[in-house]
């Protein structure tokens, strides 16, 4: 039985390891419709093939060169993003974008074109593949790359793993300092705030998140931006890795938790306003920590929904969310605001798109949370935006089709011997 990490439900699949390269092309082909499955954090089902194969590919998790001068990293798919971290810090390199988990396979970050804190700056993470090996179900193999077979590169950048198995990727690395961050703490107290923060740290700030208060009413938040720094000499603070131990019988973020517990971190934060020194795991990862924290929703587990909506109605689409939010008497802890900047995706179905994005999670209480996605939907199609597939779990097929124009052109390239249940939910096999 297999959950992503939503914990929405159980399905059962048939697990085949992948670990050698030179074996693959035969396992692929031995296989009825089969998904490449790294670590399963996706949030919904697009790692999910209920009755169908799951290809496991945390064995595929060997380096296979790395040039110092030149920070040009290869590597197999099923290598953890933690782990490239590891070798190239004390080398004096760093992955240009992360997710908000190090936890995840470069196969997974490539097929879900996954996006960091720093989108105005750095892009997605398909803006640093250089090269990548796909193996159809057919045995074919196709290395493509931005200037090599570009078509599909940018099928399977983004591509959620149905245009074939990615086997290998050369990825490009960034010199850093250190493992360092200068970072500054802002309170705000409205989304007009939180916008003139936005605009003004864009120039001069490489990562820029916020922490909204979706309950509060005006939007008021808490805005976190970071430079990579040096800080010589400076210890390593200690990891104290904790977990969430059991499943809660009933979800632990609730009506009587959520606006207490979002009032306390808002002033904790807010009593730590200014600057300070922060670890790149601590600032980019803060719940790696706290493994298995998904558990805290309790035995129906939990949605989470993010969606990007064009910077000209980002404004009025937000606060349309956040009231629509309150009215249903539904709230949020884990509740993300932060922009996107004006630069082309790398990927026919990537999400990031210029403008404003606003991801929440929801304890999943059946039809009362689905009326209020409906809502949250109407708002983001009314205003030309879309909702990120590695986040969903129901989406409705129109807005799916409405927010990826290039969703026929992706199709050619489809591999006919895979499939998920975010394919047959919104592309009807």
């Amino acid at each position: 039985m297999v959950s992503s990490w939503g914990r929405l439900g159980q399905w059962e699949h048939e697990l085949r390891p992948l670990a050698e390269r030179a074996q693959l092309p035969r396992q692929l082909q031995a296989a009825g419709p089969g998904l490449a499955h790294g670590m399963g954090r996706s949030y919904g089902d697009v790692c999910l093939n209920p009755g169908g194969v799951l290809w496991r590919t945390t064995g595929l998790d060997r380096f296979i060169s790395f040039d110092q001068d030149s920070g040009l990293l290869r590597c197999e798919a099923g290598l953890l993003l933690r782990d490239i971290q590891r070798l190239a810090l004390p080398r004096g390199w760093m992955l240009p974008v992360t997710p908000g988990t190090q936890l995840v396979t470069v196969g997974g970050a490539i097929a879900n074109d996954v996006h960091g804190k720093n989108h105005h700056a750095q892009g997605s993470f398909g803006d640093h593949v250089r090269r990548l090996e796909l193996l159809r179900t057919d045995g074919r193999r196709i290395d493509c790359g931005p200037q090599h077979e570009p078509a599909w590169f940018a099928a399977t950048v983004g591509g959620l793993g149905l245009t074939g198995v990615i086997s290998t990727a050369e990825l490009q690395l960034r010199r850093v300092a250190g493992p360092w961050l200068e970072t500054e703490t802002l309170p705000y107290a409205s989304l007009d705030e939180f916008f003139q923060l936005a605009d003004a740290s864009e120039s001069g700030w490489e990562h820029t998140v916020s922490w909204i208060d979706c309950l509060s009413g005006k939007g008021r938040g808490i805005f976190l931006r970071a430079n990579h720094c040096a800080a010589a000499g400076r210890a390593v603070p200690p990891a104290r890795a904790r977990s969430m131990p059991f499943v809660p019988p009933v979800s632990l973020v609730n009506q009587f938790s959520l606006a207490p517990f979002n009032s306390a971190y808002f002033n904790l934060q807010k009593s730590r306003a200014g600057k300070a020194l922060a670890h790149y795991e601590k600032y980019f990862y803060p719940l790696d920590n706290l493994h298995e924290w998904n558990r805290m929703y309790g035995p129906r587990g939990f949605y989470q929904y993010q969606s990007v909506v064009p910077r000209a109605v980002g404004r009025a689409a937000v606060q349309a969310m956040l009231q629509a939010i309150a009215a249903s008497g539904e709230g949020s802890f884990l509740a993300v605001l932060k922009t996107f900047g004006e630069r082309p995706a790398p990927g026919m179905l990537s999400f990031p798109q210029p403008g404003v994005t606003l991801a929440l999670d929801f304890p999943n209480r059946g039809e009362r949370t689905l009326r209020l996605f409906e809502r949250l939907d109407a708002i983001v199609g009314e205003a030309g935006g879309r909702i990120y597939m590695a986040k969903d779990a129901r989406m409705p097929r129109a807005l799916f089709e409405a927010g990826y124009p290039r969703l026929a052109e992706f199709t050619q390239y489809r591999d006919p011997g895979i499939s998920s249940a975010m394919s047959r939910r919104l592309m009807g096999n």
